[in-house]
């Protein structure tokens, strides 16, 4: 039995599968703590976003270059935890809908929502993000789509509206076993590319990937099947949140410091779990540390995943122990996620500025953006100009 599947064991299952009585609140779902994680994520969120748009021009991933200054990697690599986080809670959330919705109900649920929010990435987001609609000249003219964090985060709905109906101990083994297993399928698998050259459309499951289909530049930044073993992950675990509130907390806790544990053993092995492995160096100790915590993000690396998801689950933790003003904006904020987590995207504040600018979107179109809005490094902004 695997570490995550053997964490959460003993948790209630869905009501496919054993006889459980339903919540007397209909909006039980809804719990501050998880609300509060989501809130903080968004906060954190914002610091991510405003790095990528103030660093225009410059390094887009501090954690990729070697010469980053531990501040500046600190910047990115905290906002690491905001992927991971908002994929397992939106697993959670659908598995405590289980409880009120007939999994038919659920599914349909889950594929309207999950196709909404691939309409969303490719017709409103990948527009704000280059107010482009008709075509980028830095792209041959080609109309722009990039699918992110909000497409993975919708297609993984789509995936799930199907898999719920096996129960969420099914969806937790099978979400377990994507989640530790993929990265075996680091040396067999197509190369990332992103100069239109690319291979099967299959490997998107598994690298990013830039599709020219006619006049259109799809470019797949969110490898899908590790973030599918995410939510599946969230949605099995969802019985833990079912919990009375002191015992709930104190199996996140252990169930967090198990996975930092294991994020710290399975990265000092160097062995497996991260396509990059990380380097020591006597002379420069911040390096050596940075070097450590710099895990793949595309696709999301099992140790990615444990050093972010066992943090995020310690928070849960000792979340609703937050008083005052700070949680309250947190509560709202986690609340309605997509209201507040847009606006401080770089992709609206690109939307406004050309807005509010006409002049901008005379002379500054969307060339000269290639290495910010769309996060590609310089290299890759020359080979699409290609």
């Amino acid at each position: 039995m695997s570490p995550i599947q053997s964490t959460v064991a003993s948790l209630p299952s869905s009501s496919a599968e054993a006889d459980a009585s339903p919540i007397s609140d209909r909006r039980a779902y809804r719990m501050s703590s998880l609300d509060i994680l989501r809130g903080l994520v968004i906060v954190v969120m914002a610091l991510d976003h405003v790095r990528d748009y103030v660093m225009i021009g410059s390094v887009q991933d501090p954690t990729a270059d070697p010469a980053t200054g531990p501040l500046l990697f600190a910047t990115r690599w905290i906002t690491h935890f905001c992927a991971p986080t908002f994929v397992f809670l939106a697993g959670t959330s659908a598995g405590l809908m289980a409880r009120r919705k007939r999994p038919s109900e659920l599914a349909s649920f889950l594929l309207t929502r999950g196709l909404w929010l691939i309409v969303l990435e490719v017709l409103v987001i990948s527009t704000a993000s280059s107010f482009s609609p008709t075509g980028i000249v830095g792209l041959g003219g080609r109309i722009y789509v990039g699918l992110q964090v909000i497409w993975a985060i919708g297609a993984s709905m789509v995936v799930l509206a199907g898999a719920q109906f096996l129960g969420r101990r099914a969806c937790l083994a099978i979400g377990a076993a994507v989640v530790l297993g993929h990265n075996l399928l680091d040396p067999v698998w197509p190369a990332a590319s992103t100069t239109g050259t690319t291979g099967p459309l299959w490997a998107v499951l598994h690298a990013r990937q830039l599709y020219e289909v006619g006049p259109v530049s799809v470019y797949f930044s969110y490898p899908l099947l590790p973030w599918i073993g995410v939510m599946l992950v969230g949605y099995g675990a969802a019985g833990l949140f079912e919990l009375p509130a002191k015992l709930r907390d104190q199996r996140l806790l252990r169930i967090g410091m198990g996975l930092v544990i294991a994020f710290v053993l399975v990265r000092a092995l160097n062995v497996y779990g991260d396509p990059h492995p990380w380097h020591f160096d006597p002379s420069r100790t911040a390096g050596s540390v940075m070097s450590f915590l710099g895990t793949t993000k595309y696709p999301p690396s099992l140790l990615y995943i444990l050093m972010t998801l066992g943090p995020a689950a310690i928070a849960c933790a000792f979340a609703e122990r937050l008083r005052g003003p700070v949680k309250e904006v947190l509560v709202t904020f986690g609340r309605v996620p997509r209201l507040f987590g847009r606006p401080v995207n770089w992709g609206d504040v690109n939307f406004l500025r050309h807005l509010l600018r006409p002049s901008a979107r005379k002379t500054q179109r969307f060339d000269s953006g290639l290495r910010g809005p769309l996060c590609f490094s310089e290299t890759e902004a020359r080979r699409l100009r290609r």
